[in-house]
């Protein structure tokens, strides 16, 4: 059976078309705040004219790091989010969004440690690729190692993405388990979802941007600095929670759709 990308995007966006209201109410709170707060309160600092590459990388090193304690209740949140979305897109008796919000939260743990199992692979995986391929001093060799840490993270992320509604809709409460399953469920179909995501990306990112140019120019001419910073957070915080949002539901139809394969 052939994975089927159009059916996948159709079963998506007619679930939030009919889960609009409940749908949006979690994905601003937990998905569209967050991102607000970053990019308000936050800014990433700007690199000085001049500055080595060196001194920049040194430079978001230190902003990532004096975020962690913001950062790690901002990705609860965004699991928790995620996870409820699951259970309003899965769930038949049609839960309230409090119920979605219980049972997000009952597998909030199971889902933090498949991140953190897939998160401590990749990086040991991946440390280990670079550290064989830069022994060589090369350049050309280290890029290569890139590429090849690139592609690592790539099929991982692809073919664990159906972890979410693994752990909500099968109901599977051992993180092992579940990314086993969702490896399973995703089995030989790794390039088309790839191809898949990646088009739903772009075109997310298309939208962003002409967004930006619509709302931002006349804010740009007419109002401040500072307006047209808010301005701009708005847009690019409501473009990230749609995407989040979007793509929750179709991870959740891709599970629907593969999962009886699988089986």
């Amino acid at each position: 059976m052939k994975f089927d990308s159009m059916l996948a995007w159709k079963q998506a966006s007619a679930a939030v078309k009919s889960n609009r209201d409940v749908l949006l109410a979690i994905a601003g709170v937990c998905f569209l705040l967050p991102s607000l707060v970053l990019q308000l309160f936050f800014p990433q600092p700007e690199p000085n004219a001049g500055m080595s590459e060196q001194a920049i990388m040194e430079l978001a090193s230190n902003y990532y790091l004096s975020l962690i304690p913001v950062l790690i209740p901002i990705l609860v949140l965004q699991a928790l989010g995620t996870l409820s979305l699951v259970e309003l897109l899965t769930d038949r008796s049609r839960p309230t969004v409090g119920e979605a919000m219980k049972t997000g939260a009952r597998s909030i743990v199971t889902y933090l440690l498949a991140q953190l199992i897939l998160g401590l692979f990749v990086g040991i995986v991946g440390g280990l690729i670079l550290a064989i391929f830069s022994l060589a001093s090369v350049p050309a060799l280290a890029s290569l190692g890139l590429a090849v840490v690139f592609a690592l993270v790539a099929v991982v992320v692809v073919r664990s993405s159906v972890t979410a509604p693994v752990i909500v809709a099968d109901r599977l409460r051992n993180p092992i388990e579940a990314l086993r399953r969702a490896f399973a469920v995703t089995r030989g179909h790794g390039l088309r979802l790839f191809v898949f995501y990646l088009l739903v990306f772009i075109a997310f990112m298309v939208i962003a941007i002409v967004l930006g140019l619509i709302v931002g120019i006349p804010v740009n001419l007419l109002g401040s600095a500072e307006t047209a910073r808010v301005v701009t957070a708005i847009v690019s915080s409501t473009v990230n929670a749609l995407l989040a949002l979007y793509f929750v539901a179709i991870v959740v139809a891709v599970h629907r759709q593969l999962s009886a394969e699988s089986a």
